[in-house]
């Protein structure tokens, strides 16, 4: 099959890997139907050194089931599937707390001889547990935004869930990629009266308006803070999607006194400030990575039924073999989230 391969910063390949097997009995191989590249993706693809051993790519795919392993129950060959970034099998004591992220049978694609999602097919373990099968055809619409809830939507809804967004509340959602704008969807989604997003590219505020964004601060630093606090006079929840220490400045900035700071953007750096300022202010840190197969089976109804459209971040589409140019599109800021078809 071909599938998708790092061997340093830069560097991504298509080149003709075996074809997935079944290894346990608790497998199933997927035919991949649509993937995207993740913005976490491009931390490697920033600085990643190079291999001679590449990395498969890719944690976010839907397809086909096409073969499943003696003990798998739920799924058979032909069954539309999609899967949460991470594999679980959805059985053990963290995971019947909703927090798959920790299974203790956890496991991440592209690694431990695991395909990755950006390929024609994919093993995955623990197939019962992961793969959430999607009533809907092969061919429909909906596709993108299934998609989308293998990891951005879910990451959002996450960072919502998290700040404990509820209704009537205002709040401050920082970073303008896919997770910053699923958030909005999340936040409004749970009832959030006012959503302040902090972002400076144009076309990507102007959809997270459509989503539910009520005010849109393209400043940054104390400039973008104090307008926020022009804006709200501070805000009681606040969702950081970038992961930067500057981006966890304007959230702890923006919050009040009490609030709740909820964290998606994979931390670039160890950015806590715990300070004597900070502990005074009874500030709750929160969020993390998210337990995404909790999520899909809550959000999934809202997506058959089109009251969410988290699909519309893909804004670009990409044949596998030119997933090389995917990757350099996104790190160039060029496409918001790409979206690839074997």
């Amino acid at each position: 099959m071909r599938a998708a391969v790092m061997y340093g910063a830069g560097d991504v390949r298509v080149e003709d890997r075996p074809d997935p097997k079944i290894v346990q009995p608790t497998d199933a191989v997927v035919r991949t139907l649509a993937a995207c590249v993740c913005g976490s993706d491009l931390w490697p693809y920033r600085s990643m050194p190079a291999a001679d051993t590449g990395r498969p790519m890719g944690h976010e795919f839907l397809g086909v089931v096409e073969e499943t392993g003696g003990e798998v129950q739920g799924l058979k060959p032909g069954d539309l599937v999609v899967t949460p970034f991470t594999y679980s099998d959805n059985t053990c004591d963290y995971c019947a707390k909703g927090l798959h992220i920790s299974c203790r049978n956890f496991g991440r694609y592209g690694f431990d001889g695991v395909d990755g999602g950006q390929g024609e097919a994919v093993r995955v373990p623990y197939a019962d547990g992961t793969l959430v099968k999607l009533p809907v055809a092969a061919d429909s619409p909906l596709l993108s935004s299934l998609l989308a809830l293998s990891d951005v939507m879910t990451t959002g809804h996450h960072g919502a869930a998290t700040a404990g967004v509820g209704r009537g509340d205002t709040v401050l959602v920082v970073g303008d990629g896919a997770v910053g704008l699923c958030a909005v969807i999340a936040a409004k989604r749970l009832g959030a009266e006012r959503i302040v997003l902090a972002g400076r590219h144009e076309a990507r505020t102007g959809l997270g308006r459509e989503f539910g964004a009520t005010d849109v601060v393209a400043e940054r630093g104390a400039e973008g803070l104090a307008r926020i606090r022009e804006l709200t006079g501070g805000v009681g929840k606040a969702i950081e999607a970038v992961g930067t220490r500057q981006a966890l400045d304007t959230a702890l900035g923006a919050v009040l006194d009490g609030g709740t700071i909820s964290r998606l953007g994979v931390p670039q750096a160890d950015q806590v400030p715990m300070g004597p300022a900070e502990f005074m202010r009874n500030i709750t840190l929160t969020g993390g990575a998210s337990p995404a197969r909790a999520y899909i089976e809550q959000l999934l109804p809202d997506v058959l039924d089109g009251t969410i459209t988290p699909g519309r971040v893909f804004d670009q589409e990409f044949t596998l073999d030119r997933t090389p140019d995917a990757y350099r599109a996104m790190a160039d800021r060029q496409v918001l989230k790409a979206l690839i078809r074997p």
